[in-house]
């Protein structure tokens, strides 16, 4: 046993080992960070919104649907929006925004167009249209409180038209919008700094948090960010891990078409109230343009305008859904906010989630060694599920524990294990099982396959209860009816009384022609197998009654049984010769059993029981005493009893027989014959054992015993 204990763990140890750390391979990390888009939903949905959106860091103006359905925005190209874009811009500067930034990016001016007009060009024809907003910029450039975005694409960035990148002093005041995009297409991450002519410059997330802080970005040689004494580092260098929150609303959104109202109305102490201290993002938030796929993408809602109002009335708009993509002016967004809270998520490298994948896959090892395939599944199940629970609530505190790896190094440590078990380790007992199964009860079975020893002559000495039951009258029968009905009938009785029997717990030792020969309290102990025994007796007399009346095999004879239980040591094992033995039982106690047996044959009487059994089955069942007999083989008398019924089951016939024959036992004992009959006559009619009595002590009134006369009955035959 002990060699296959280390064969186990060593299979289990070496699977544990490659199930996880093949999960953490390089060639999974497209799905490893499924993990963190998977916990950002479950704690949104477990926890709920993480900030009070109203002190959010960071705000969103957003040039929505509803901007392009208003006046004076409606119907023309948001090329010609600078000006009103430069009004609202100074209304964010004098309101106290700390920073703004520009996530959309205006590449060309309408003063540069050269389509023809008349006798000019169209850009001839506006020139200075784009005064104002120049204006603007230079003015929030001039206090350090703007920053214009550009995206790099292949060799030239996509940037502001010149007269802006004047305006704001070039690049001194533009930074970098480009995400950093996983092997999966999901925006997780954001670039810390781009590499440019000029050296290392912070992307604009990293420009708008250390403007906010008024701190200087410093970047690590190592690609980490320190900024206001705060140290970024991510997993993937040069990269800060965003921390989502779910749903639309951590990110307070204003539109732009009710800024541009709100400057009409004159009302610039909303602008006060809603953007002072505030870092602003200027974006595009429409349902076709400049979506990202995020870690956010299980936990998204319905976007809009979802700040206070100024001068518009709420939008009338349709249904909106939830989608798996978010605007991407929200990313920028949310990584200033956790740059500023000092909260981006801190990731575990590839050696630290390939110890937990190992972990966890090596209890799943453990519990697809120990259990059979569906109890295994099922445990590895709620291994998985706490671990899911575990990390949700370091998630909270954003630390990302891997998900994907641990359930994946599971997996394939369950069904490697399992095929294992399936192919080499449980061959032997499959084959155990086959081979037995139609001789050995399935109890026997499995205490053989769990002491991991094949079967051996030797046994043991224990304290058991013996059935010993048989047909009455059925060789008469069998001789009346063919071969093919006899076996029929056998079938279905024998299979009746053996479903009883283990189903209170005993085991079929033999069937020895219509006989049984049955063990209560081995191989599996019982104690209370005497108990039992008894109720499966009871049960089968019962379940024989049925049979009589309804089984199409009985053809109509009633048949009638007998039964003896006897309790004591046996010597209970695999008992035979070297080459071919059986898990039987012996001893006196199994003799005495077969003679209670046959004793049924002289009280006429179902079931007999020895004061051992009925001493051990207390007072769980109603108990008459038939009387004192030597049985052949035993010099010593003992007294037999009839179990009647289950306690609180009786009849009142079945008291009042009781009541009757113990009367008469006790006067027949006595020597008052006379007395014993006048006490078993008024129930012998519908009692067959006060019969029986009846007679016996009519004989001895005709003809008194002597004086050496004991109360014992001596049956002759077995």
């Amino acid at each position: 046993m002990g060699r296959n204990l280390r064969r186990y763990a060593l299979a289990g140890a070496i699977v544990a080992l490659a199930a996880g750390l093949g999960a953490a391979s390089p060639p999974l990390d497209a799905v490893g960070g499924l993990s963190i888009d998977v916990l950002t939903a479950l704690r949104w949905r477990a926890f709920g919104p993480a900030h009070d959106p109203a002190a959010s860091p960071t705000v969103v103006v957003a040039l929505d649907e509803e901007t392009y359905a208003s006046t004076p925005f409606a119907g023309t190209p948001n090329i010609t929006w600078t000006r009103e874009i430069g009004r609202v811009l100074t209304g964010l500067i004098e309101g106290g925004a700390k920073v703004v930034g520009f996530d959309v990016v205006f590449p060309t001016s309408i003063e540069q167009s050269e389509i023809p007009f008349g006798d000019e060009t169209l850009g001839a024809r506006v020139r200075g249209f784009d005064r104002d907003f120049l204006r603007a910029l230079a003015l929030a450039a001039r206090e350090g409180k703007i920053v214009l975005g550009q995206v790099q694409h292949s060799e030239h960035p996509i940037a502001p038209a010149p007269g802006q990148r004047a305006a704001v002093g070039h690049q001194r005041n533009i930074r970098g919008l480009n995400l950093h995009t996983d092997r999966d297409d999901v925006v997780r991450r954001v670039p810390l700094k781009f590499e440019t002519g000029g050296g290392p410059q912070p992307s604009m997330a990293v420009e708008l948090a250390a403007r906010a802080l008024g701190a200087t970005p410093e970047f690590g040689s190592d690609g980490t960010l320190k900024i206001a004494g705060y140290r970024a580092a991510g997993v993937v260098p040069n990269t800060l891990a965003l921390n989502f929150a779910g749903g639309a609303d951590d990110i307070p959104t204003f539109s732009l078409a009710d800024l541009r109202a709100c400057l009409e109305k004159g009302d610039k102490d909303f602008f006060r109230r809603h953007f002072a201290g505030k870092v602003v993002l200027i974006g595009v938030v429409l349902d076709v343009e400049d979506r990202k796929i995020t870690s956010k993408r299980f936990a998204t809602a319905p976007e809009g305008a979802r700040a206070a109002r100024c001068a518009l009335p709420e939008p009338r708009v349709g249904a909106k859904f939830a989608r798996d993509s978010i605007a991407g002016v929200y990313v920028h967004a949310t990584a200033v906010n956790n740059l500023i809270r000092q909260t981006p998520l801190t990731e575990l490298d590839r050696i630290e989630r390939a110890a937990i994948a190992i972990a966890l896959a090596a209890l799943t090892a453990l519990a697809a060694l120990a259990l059979s395939p569906l109890p295994a599944a099922l445990a590895f199940f709620g291994i998985f599920l706490a671990w899911t629970g575990f990390a949700t609530l370091a998630f909270h505190d954003a630390l990302a524990l891997p998900l994907i790896e641990p359930l994946l190094g599971g997996v394939l440590a369950l069904a490697i294990l399992i095929g294992y078990r399936f192919v080499v380790a449980d061959k032997d007992k499959r084959f155990l099982r086959r081979s037995f199964a139609l001789y050995l009860a399935p109890a026997v079975i499995e205490r053989m396959l769990a002491s991991n020893t094949p079967p051996a002559l030797g046994g043991e000495t224990r304290n058991v209860t013996v059935f010993f039951s048989d047909l009455a009258g059925f060789s008469a029968l069998s001789e009346k009816m063919s071969p093919a009905d006899v076996v029929a009938l056998m079938n279905v009785y024998l299979s009746a009384m053996t479903e009883i029997i283990e189903a209170e717990g005993g085991f079929v030792d033999k069937y020895i022609g219509d006989a049984i020969v049955a063990v209560f309290g081995a191989p599996i102990s019982d104690p209370d197998h005497a108990k039992s025994a008894v109720r499966a007796a009871l049960r089968c007399c019962r379940r024989l009654e049925e049979l009589n009346q309804s089984a199409g095999a009985f053809k109509g004879h009633a048949l009638g049984q007998r039964i003896g239980l006897n309790s004591g040591a046996a010597l209970v094992g695999n008992i035979g010769s070297r080459v071919r033995f059986n898990y039987t039982v012996m001893g006196d106690t199994v003799n005495l059993a077969s003679r209670l047996e046959g004793a049924n044959k002289a009280f006429g009487t179902a079931i007999i029981a020895s004061e051992a059994t009925v001493a051990l089955s207390g007072g769980e069942f109603v108990w008459r005493e038939l009387d004192a007999i030597r049985v052949k083989g035993r010099a010593q008398p003992l007294k037999i009893y009839e179990p009647l019924s289950g306690a609180g089951a009786e009849t009142g016939d079945q008291l009042a027989c009781a009541a009757a024959y113990a009367a008469g036992l006790e006067r027949w004992r006595a020597r008052n014959f006379a007395g014993a009959k006048a006490a078993f006559a008024p129930v012998a009619g519908i009692d067959r054992p006060s019969e029986l009595f009846l007679a016996r002590a009519n004989l001895m009134a005709l003809n008194p015993p002597g004086e050496d006369w004991e109360p014992i009955n001596t049956l002759e035959t077995k």
